[in-house]
């Protein structure tokens, strides 16, 4: 698995535990970085960290928000019907190239694909690029209508 991807994993994984619990997102996230490696490099593993962190406590305040956008441009799929881990990674990749914009759509729906190949049913790896797919369309305009936030 690449450094990103791992990355990616492990804020996908304090994302999913947060969704589905009382837990504070900094612990979760302290917890499950000691059962990760990032990267045998230690800079490296630090600079892997904090993209985690960003994504992480960048989602976390914006849920609601994320999820209203999804609901909104991706009418096909209601968000209490979507599994909590497809959500999660559904945010993530939408957090990545509809507001941080530090990711390039096409970058950030393929990771999306790949941990929904990695953790989700067989029919996520599609349903994800679909739903992605459709956001993408709109990211300019989400964008703007989040800007204040």
């Amino acid at each position: 698995m690449k450094e990103r991807t791992r990355a990616r994993s492990l804020a996908l994984q304090v994302l999913y535990e947060v969704d589905l619990s009382d837990h504070l997102p900094g612990t979760v996230f302290t917890q499950r970085l000691k059962d990760f490696s990032l990267s045998p490099k230690e800079k490296k593993a630090e600079e892997l960290e904090d993209f985690a962190r960003r994504i992480v406590f960048g989602i976390i305040p914006l849920t609601e928000k994320l999820d209203q956008s999804i609901a909104e441009y991706a009418p096909d799929w209601p968000l209490d019907q979507i599994a909590p881990i497809d959500r999660n990674i559904l945010r993530i990749a939408f957090w990545e190239f509809g507001i941080s914009q530090e990711t390039p759509v096409k970058v950030a729906i393929n990771e999306a694909v790949e941990l929904a190949k990695l953790y989700g049913s067989d029919a996520a790896p599609s349903f994800v690029n679909g739903v992605l797919g459709s956001l993408a369309k709109f990211k300019n305009e989400i964008f703007m209508s989040l800007k204040g936030l």
